[in-house]
């Protein structure tokens, strides 16, 4: 007996076939109609489609044989699997591939066996549409053209089992990706820094941060049932819709400016606000989105804080897949993948625009620290193209030297802990430019796990300005605008200290006089020049900065 070899891409074959899920199945109609109709026209005992597996041969459908299976060696079938086209053995006990086969020399006692393959939509054969006979026989030119056509028949129905199986291996990945998507997306929106809201045509708020929720003083529940005119301020009304006009009439593709919001209370708030519009996929205006900062503290302050305005950049890459339309079902399934792919480039859109209109710096880091995404205000604060920062860790672009070993030491206890001191919080922190520079700065990171792997996303704001006038109004607090000298404030807040070097000054002289009595009991040294010592020490204590200072 000789058994078949294994054909060239046989681990691409045995993957295919498993993944069909034919094997181990129940019996079916449509598979049992075919080698009926092959054992009555071509008048054999035994009809099979058999597909052949990694180490055995399993029949979907059979006649007149009971065994669901035979081990591959023994096969006929796997010889056909070499083959291009249909193998015929007219009397296995003459070829020498099967003379002592058991299945040629015991039960079924095959003599006559003619097989068909059966093709997948890559040509690979799974197997085989076979008719056997226990007598020797020839396979007339027209029976062998029928076996073929009924064959043909069996690869079609399989074949559109592996269209299906496509079909949903891209739905598959497209929810995948979509999902994914929304999760990136979600994640920004809630943390940004500033107000993001998605408004109605009408106005009203469709979608709106906490950020938001934060400036206005409303709820977002409350907020879904109004409109940006309800809290706009009546004098700053007009100039608003006047741009929003021009950009629904395609004047303009986006606008900002510095109006006045009525916050719950009633009390007014500036705000900056930038707009511009999202449409959908057949050029109707689908809502607006709106970055709202609050600049409040810059009105009151009147300070000359530049707002950094740049266009909203919108990268669409839209992607065409062309399936294989070979039934209804994957025509379903391709319009559902354009469906998935239209939603996903929009929430990509989206999170392109509030990272790139973001007023912070956003950085986004792999569980390695190592940055991933590096925004333009990023560029601009800490002096790193995105080019330079991409690639590298963190802490070697704005961590200062003297706290890299604890930055790193604490992204290993969380990662190995789960527990950080810094994640969902606003730290004032220090942190150095390129060039070398220190400057302060506010943060506020996030950690996220997507397929089992931590991304931190974080955005930090340069307060060095607030941090700089802070220190000056304290100064002004404590010193005379004219000389320069401290002021009635300083005096009351040092006298607490200046009372307590006393208190300490008056313990020092205690210990002189008890050393003085020391002296008295035996010591050789003057009692004049004892006190001379002791007036020097306390002296030096005084200037010094000594809690105490003992006289021995």
């Amino acid at each position: 007996m000789v058994a078949a070899a294994f054909p060239p891409n046989e681990s691409e074959r045995i993957a295919l076939l498993h993944a069909l899920d034919l094997l181990d199945t129940p019996a079916e109609p449509i598979f049992d109609r075919i080698t009926r109709l092959v054992a009555r026209t071509l008048r054999v005992p035994i009809a099979l489609v058999s597909l052949v597996d990694s180490d055995r041969q399993w029949f979907k459908s059979r006649v007149g044989l009971s065994a669901l299976e035979t081990p591959r060696e023994l096969a006929f079938c796997a010889h056909t699997l070499l083959q291009d086209g249909p193998m015929v053995v007219e009397d296995a006990t003459s070829d020498d591939r099967f003379a002592d086969n058991l299945l040629v020399t015991g039960e079924p006692n095959i003599r006559f066996y003619a097989g068909a393959p059966i093709f997948t939509t890559a040509g690979l054969i799974l197997g085989t549409l076979c008719a056997i006979d226990s007598q020797p026989r020839t396979l007339l030119p027209d029976e062998l053209e029928t076996l073929l056509d009924l064959a043909n028949l069996v690869s079609r129905e399989i074949q559109q089992r592996e269209t299906a199986l496509l079909a949903r291996s891209h739905m598959d990945h497209a929810n995948t990706a979509v999902q994914e998507s929304n999760l990136r997306f979600q994640s920004i929106f809630e943390r940004a820094g500033v107000g993001i809201a998605l408004v109605a045509p009408h106005g009203g708020w469709m979608s709106v941060n906490q950020t938001l929720c934060d400036i206005v003083g409303y709820s977002q529940a409350e907020l879904a049932n109004m409109t940006f005119q309800d809290i706009t301020h009546p004098d700053d009304l007009q100039s608003d819709l006047s741009l929003l006009e021009k950009l629904v009439k395609d004047e303009i593709d986006h606008y900002q400016l510095d109006k006045r919001y009525l916050r719950k209370t009633g009390e007014e708030i500036w705000i900056n606000l930038s707009v511009t519009k999202q449409l959908r996929s057949n050029g109707e205006l689908d809502y607006f989105i709106s970055f709202i900062k609050n600049i409040q503290a810059r009105k009151e302050a009147e300070t000359s804080l530049a707002a950094l305005r740049r266009d909203l950049e919108k990268r669409v890459d839209e992607r065409t897949r062309e399936l294989l339309t070979a039934n209804e079902m994957l025509s379903y399934s391709m319009a559902q993948q354009v469906s998935y792919q239209q939603s996903l480039v929009k929430r990509e859109a989206e999170l392109s625009a509030v990272i790139e209109n973001a007023n912070d710096a956003y950085v986004c880091m792999d569980q390695a620290g190592v940055v991933s995404d590096w925004n333009q205000q990023a560029q601009e604060t800490f002096g790193w193209t995105a080019d330079e920062a991409i690639g590298r860790r963190l802490d070697e672009l704005i961590v200062p030297q003297h706290l890299r070993a604890a930055q790193r030491a604490g992204m290993k206890r969380y990662l190995s802990s789960g527990k950080s001191t810094m994640l969902n919080k606003r730290m004032e922190l220090t942190a150095v430019r390129k060039d070398g520079s220190s400057l302060s700065v506010e943060v506020r990171v996030r950690a996220l796990t997507l397929n089992g792997q931590t991304i931190f996303s974080a955005f930090l704001h340069d307060i060095t300005e607030r941090k700089r006038n802070e220190q000056a109004k304290e100064y002004d607090a404590r010193h005379d605008a004219l000389t320069g000298l401290c002021n009635r404030r300083a005096l009351f807040e040092m006298l607490p200290q200046a009372m307590a070097r006393a208190n300490r000054f008056a313990s020092v002289q205690i210990s002189v006089s008890i050393s003085i009595a020391i002296h008295v009991a035996g010591d050789d040294t003057s009692p004049d020049q004892l006190v001379n010592d002791a007036d020097t020490a306390m002296y030096e204590a005084k200037h010094e900065g000594k809690s105490t200072y003992w006289v021995h």
